[in-house]
């Protein structure tokens, strides 16, 4: 528990968990307002995602700080290697909070207005998320055999 506590990676990656998991059940009562105020007790796409997400990476989030505390490499490596994918997480649930707000999409690609800026950020989400996770991934391989 102290490898969690006692240096900056981990302490990162738990206070993003708290955020997020807090943003997760704000989406959650939301989710159950706009059931309860629609016809057929139904919630916008977007809302639905922004909940889902904020869930899902509340946990991601933990095995990031769990990974990054039982990693070989140095704390300064594994807080760039944790900052990335946390980093995207927060765009992502930001960005479905926004499209929960304006409910006129339910596939935000089909009907974005600048494709290529959002593939390209895409890429770049991708990139980060499986490449800061790879860092931690390794480190903990080494520290377990090396």
């Amino acid at each position: 528990m102290e490898e969690l506590l006692n240096h900056t990676a981990p302490r990162i990656a738990l206070i993003a968990s708290g955020i997020f998991f807090m943003t997760g059940l704000l989406t959650g009562a939301w989710k159950y307002l706009c059931m309860r105020r629609h016809p057929n007790a139904e919630a916008p796409h977007y809302v639905n995602t922004a909940h889902r997400a904020a869930l899902m990476y509340a946990f991601a989030a933990q095995l990031l700080a769990v990974f990054a505390a039982t990693s070989a490499f140095s704390d300064t490596v594994n807080t760039v290697a944790v900052i990335f994918p946390l980093l995207f997480f927060g765009i992502a649930i930001f960005h479905y909070i926004n499209l929960g707000l304006t409910t006129q999409s339910n596939n935000s690609l089909r009907d974005s207005a600048n494709r290529t800026k959002d593939n390209l950020i895409l890429n770049i989400l991708a990139i980060s998320e499986i490449g800061g996770f790879s860092v931690l991934l390794v480190g903990f391989f080494l520290r377990i055999w090396g």
